[in-house]
């Protein structure tokens, strides 16, 4: 089980009868990651309460903790990048046929997550087993550098073009900056409709489209970019 009481104290809730790191509120994992990253392996195994309390910072960039006595906020930006098995023994899927989790064992493991975090997350990428030849082979693409000039060059442009990151488009920026065209506003409408998404999961996958415009050096974003950020929202509640 990972360790769970540094997270909690960033983010337990008030009243919420889960665990309580003392009566003064003080800082922890999320507010530590604040401007960094915040990584949690085998996201299922933590608490269903320290979960749900992520949804704040995601959405705001802010972790609130009350107590009996007072109140204070702490600032909590971070980018979430979390890992998880597809099912509890983890060979769900695997060529070998090892998985014995029964269908309903494995639906509720991936319940853990409820839809309200998964729709705060953006990007949602399913990997499957590598074969021992493809993990002997070395791996085909760019070196770091080219790539981290690649993305510094977006980043300096969205602020050219908007004074802020991709990410931080309030939903009347998102229409003004991240227009599509007809095909790529019939795709977007047409998986919306197909897998059911939010309005909030609209607005992400239109910043993400946007940022593969960004990254592709596009001044619009088409529908081959908005066919690749679907993709990537494409996580466990739409296989």
């Amino acid at each position: 089980m990972p360790e769970l009481l540094p997270l909690c104290q960033a983010i337990s809730v008030a009243n919420s009868g889960g665990i309580d790191s003392g009566p003064v509120p003080r800082p922890g994992e999320i507010s530590l990651a604040h401007h960094g990253v915040l990584f949690l392996d085998e996201l299922p195994e933590f608490d269903r309460k320290v979960l749900e309390v992520l949804r704040e910072p995601l959405e705001t960039g802010e972790i609130t903790i009350s107590r009996a006595a007072r109140q204070a906020d702490f600032p909590a930006n971070f980018q979430l990048i979390a890992a998880m098995n597809p099912c509890p023994c983890g060979w769900l899927g695997h060529p070998s046929g090892k998985c014995r989790c029964t269908p309903e064992a494995v639906q509720r493991y991936q319940d853990r997550i409820s839809g309200p975090l998964l729709d705060r997350i953006d990007i949602q990428v399913p990997v499957t087993a590598m074969t021992p030849d493809a993990m002997a082979q070395l791996a085909d693409g760019e070196p770091s550098a080219a790539v981290a000039a690649r993305v510094a060059h977006a980043h300096a442009h969205q602020l050219e073009r908007q004074g802020k990151a991709n990410r931080k488009l309030t939903t009347r920026e998102i229409d003004l900056h991240c227009r599509l065209d007809g095909s790529a506003t019939r795709l977007l409408g047409d998986a919306m409709q197909h897998l059911h998404w939010s309005a909030r999961a609209y607005h992400r996958v239109l910043k993400v489209a946007r940022t593969i415009a960004d990254l592709a050096g596009a001044d619009g974003v088409g529908a081959g970019h908005v066919a690749e950020a679907i993709q990537y929202r494409r996580g466990l509640r739409d296989q």
